[in-house]
């Protein structure tokens, strides 16, 4: 089985930067992963995805284009999500979530995920 915990997040102010972080332990060699938010009375909107081999290949919603970076420590099994320039509409519960196998193309589709984290909460004040 998969287990995703995620850290990091929290509160900070519009501009600022924040990291969040995931590590997916158990049956995750070669795992697509990506990060997804979900704001009070929105739907779950898929921010950033990345492949499962290591190329480095990356996906991310328009809204977050230029601001958010997806990457992965394949030593520690880490995934990260650096925001930078928030805004306080960047302001949600966001999720980690882990498809274990091998996939060329990042999806920002939360159906294609099967393993999720517990959420960390980020908020941006004007």
């Amino acid at each position: 089985d998969v287990q995703v915990a995620q850290s990091g997040g929290g509160a900070a102010q519009a501009g600022g930067s924040l990291r969040l972080s995931c590590v997916a332990s158990g049956s995750t060699l070669r795992s697509c992963m990506g990060w997804f938010r979900q704001a009070p009375g929105k739907q779950r909107e898929g921010v950033a995805a990345i492949d499962s081999e290591s190329v480095g290949r990356t996906r991310y919603a328009d809204s977050v284009k230029g601001r958010f970076t997806i990457t992965k420590d394949e030593g520690t099994n880490t995934l990260y999500l650096d925001i930078n320039t928030l805004r306080p509409e960047d302001t949600a519960m966001y999720y980690c979530a882990a498809k274990p196998g091998i996939c060329w193309i990042p999806s920002l589709r939360g159906t294609d995920y099967e393993y999720w984290g517990q959420g960390t909460q980020v908020t941006v004040s004007s």
